[in-house]
């Protein structure tokens, strides 16, 4: 028997989460001991439960910017530094007395009295570390980031939103009708040429079957770019830039069935994935872990969801709101990442990747300004900005958490590199927060005159976790256990950013 305890947390039966909720019988429920072997537990509180905006949040959309933009040329602008640190871009005020933002960004200088920005993010580490910003490891480093299967990872902030409910709701929650932590527009990493993939988005510890459920993209891109990497050199179509009105998603490439699509010929291709998959089915049973076996099932047992494909279906949407987002790939993913948390999703993320060369995305160390006027700034003023308005017209902003984040942030000193570029940077940063309790029109923290350190209000990526975790509603007193049987906190180093919450 699983005992599930928590914080302090009113129940609508009247018990408490400090109450046991007895989750007995696993056979009984169609679980096996495998599903079960990283137990949630907890302890009693070790830090207070900041009170405000506990649960305010049903659903979160994280958009990942990979890569990491520049604070000085997105929301910390320092119009008043020297040239070779402010750049050729001039800053312009927003509907925030005080809050100037880059002049690529018009469409979010209208809308920044939506949200709060964080502009003191701190941390050590100047590297890839996707997986060091979305979970509760102390620290990363390099061999790490390109392993995401290196047994010391921690889970995916996703990856523990799914278990936990999952442990919490039984039955009824292991099946739910949309998945509960899904990623866009594809598996994270998986387009870019001759490399290997990075991690971040799994299930670390928790196991396999805790990855997040990953769309594939169907469609066209319709611009081109060129990018390099030190001497090679990519040339071709771009979806980031632009796609074809008739691009779409689906769940894992069979989440929409075809008209002429029969369960015969489903029968067929589950036979054919069942042969294929046999090796990574013994290597996980092998581990202890069914991941590829609750991804298949849970796959299969979707087909049949009316939600589910109605989410997909972007003809639904009227142009207008197509538009509103932008016809690129950043923008239709975070249009259905919109969808699907009207279907019933819990946490979306819908990340801007590299694509074709390693390297690329945000990771502006060659040709910054040229990409960043070309790409990167519109696509992100147009869908970061559309999202907002869609939400709040919709009236659902107000329990939809938005979070617009990165690695880290760019030097504030420009390199030579072709182009204009600039290089990591983690000391200070900022990141982007709205809806789901958070205050409206705020700034958090204040970095020095060139955007290189925080002189107030220092908060880490862990910070950002534990204040995403407290407003879906799970006590960051909640305990995790890992492959070796230690209980860990969700974000052992993470407080509640009370200053955020509105």
């Amino acid at each position: 028997m699983i005992r599930v305890l928590g914080g302090p947390k009113r129940l609508c039966d009247g018990l408490t989460r400090r109450d046991l909720l007895h989750v007995g019988s696993l056979g009984l429920l169609g679980l096996g001991l495998s599903d079960w072997s990283t137990s949630l537990a907890s302890a009693e509180p070790a830090r207070p439960l900041v009170q405000g905006g506990f649960g305010r949040a049903k659903a979160c959309i994280l958009l990942f910017l990979y890569g990491s933009p520049s604070q000085l040329e997105t929301f910390d602008p320092k119009p008043d530094a020297p040239e070779e640190v402010r750049g050729e871009l001039k800053s312009i005020s927003s509907s925030v007395p005080g809050l100037d933002v880059c002049e690529l960004l018009p469409h979010m200088a209208q809308v920044m009295d939506k949200v709060t920005v964080l502009r003191s993010v701190s941390h050590p580490y100047p590297v890839h570390g996707v997986a060091y910003a979305t979970t509760g490891i102390p620290r990363i480093e390099v061999p790490m980031e390109l392993n995401p299967r290196d047994p010391a990872h921690w889970p995916f902030i996703g990856s523990v939103v799914d278990y936990v409910e999952r442990a919490q709701g039984g039955l009824a929650a292991e099946r739910p009708e949309v998945p509960r932590n899904m990623v866009l527009p594809w598996a994270f990493s998986s387009q870019r040429v001759g490399e290997v993939p990075r991690a971040g988005p799994y299930g670390g510890f928790l196991g396999q079957a805790y990855d997040p459920i990953f769309t594939e993209f169907v469609g066209r891109a319709t611009l081109k770019a060129k990018k390099t990497l030190a001497d090679k050199v990519w040339d071709d179509l771009e979806p980031y830039r632009g796609v074809t009105p008739e691009s779409r998603f689906q769940l894992g490439g069979v989440s929409s069935l075809a008209p002429g699509l029969t369960f015969d010929r489903l029968d067929r291709r589950r036979t054919l994935l069942e042969q294929f998959e046999e090796t990574r089915r013994q290597e996980d049973a092998q581990s202890g872990h069914s991941g590829i076996d609750r991804h298949r099932a849970m796959a299969y047992s979707l087909l049949g969801s009316d939600k589910l494909r109605k989410a997909f279906d972007l003809d639904d949407e009227a142009p207008e709101t197509r538009s509103l987002y932008g016809m690129t790939l950043f923008g239709q993913a975070s249009l259905t990442a919109r969808r699907l948390v009207e279907a019933g999703g819990r946490f979306l993320t819908v990340f801007w990747d590299e694509y074709g060369l390693a390297g690329t995305g945000w990771d502006t160390h060659w040709e910054h300004f040229p990409r960043m006027k070309d790409e990167l700034l519109p696509g992100l003023d147009r869908t970061l900005s559309g999202l907002l308005i869609d939400l709040d017209r919709r009236g659902m902003l107000d329990e939809t958490l938005v979070v617009c984040l990165s690695e880290h942030g760019r030097t504030p000193k420009l390199s030579a590199g072709r182009g204009g570029g600039r290089d990591h940077w983690s000391r200070c940063y900022s990141v982007l927060l709205a809806g789901g309790g958070i205050a409206r029109g705020r700034v958090v923290g204040r970095s020095d005159k060139i955007a290189s350190d925080p002189v107030e209000h220092r908060v880490s990526p862990k910070d950002v976790l534990a204040t995403i975790y407290h407003l879906l509603g799970i006590d960051l007193n909640t305990m995790l256990t890992d492959r070796q049987g230690r209980p860990l906190s969700l974000v052992p180093d993470g407080e509640v950013i009370a200053e955020a919450i509105g």
